[in-house]
């Protein structure tokens, strides 16, 4: 393997068990592996200090809603709590 390589060498799942201070090692000096089980990629063992993947933006996030699209609610005016509670008893009646 050498450093500029542009595509993590694959590793198996019965390699990392068998030679995993080399794996170690490897992965110290800055190697990146794909963990494969029966062929299929399962996992990436990379440095810790590698860069992270950048996702692709497709399109900006737009907000919308929220607390902010909320319009304060007209008064019910100067009426006593006790005559709202008594029309509201009145609708279940």
């Amino acid at each position: 393997m050498s450093m500029g390589e542009s595509q993590p060498e694959t590793l198996s799942q019965r390699e990392l068990r068998n030679e995993s201070g080399r794996v170690l090692r490897e992965v110290s000096e800055g190697h990146s592996f794909v963990l494969t089980n029966r062929g299929v990629p399962v996992g990436r063992i990379v440095p810790l200090d590698a860069p992270a993947p950048t996702l692709p933006i497709a399109r900006p996030a737009k907000r919308v809603g929220g607390w902010g699209a909320l319009k304060p609610q007209p008064s019910e005016g100067d009426r006593p709590m006790a005559r709202i509670l008594d029309e509201l008893r009145e609708d279940r009646m």
